[in-house]
């Protein structure tokens, strides 16, 4: 039997830097797409995400973060290994940020895998189109995602 594996992309991108896991997903699925992989666009939708990612062996949620890290720097981690502190993260622009889904899917006991591909963000005001800094970093980011992609979660 094979895994069933998804990709979410989280994010608003009425929010300027806060649409980069929606713009993620939509370049993996455009230039990286592999068959046997869902890919789902959850915008701000986030509170339905623990009930859809309980279908998935492995989950990979895309979103941007605030984690005092290097404008662009991707951290991809497990929701109990996350080296930074998630309170203030950009998440708040959801229906739940991300430290909440974490707590909500931990207390479930939920039995997916899942990562988070966590992306720092500059600048989440009302707008469209990433900031400079961030959209000059995104190429990589794509291809370090799909890397992980290959190696972690197929």
């Amino acid at each position: 039997m094979s895994k069933k594996v998804a990709v979410i992309g989280i994010g608003n991108t009425l929010r300027r830097d806060d649409g980069i896991g929606i713009i993620i997903l939509e370049s993996l699925l455009k230039l990286y797409h592999r068959g046997g992989i869902d890919y789902l666009n959850f915008g701000t939708a986030s509170f339905d995400l623990l009930h859809r990612i309980k279908n998935y062996d492995a989950v990979l949620l895309i979103d941007g973060i605030n984690a005092n890290l290097t404008i662009g720097e991707l951290k991809i981690f497990e929701p109990g290994n996350a080296e930074y502190d998630l309170t203030n993260s950009i998440g708040s622009t959801h229906e739940l940020n991300l430290k909440d889904i974490f707590e909500l899917s931990g207390n479930l006991g939920l039995k997916t895998k899942v990562y988070v591909a966590g992306i720092q963000v500059k600048d989440t005001s009302f707008g469209e189109g990433l900031s400079d800094a961030l959209n000059n970093q995104k190429e990589e980011v794509i291809k370090k995602i799909s890397a992980f992609i290959d190696k972690s979660l197929i």
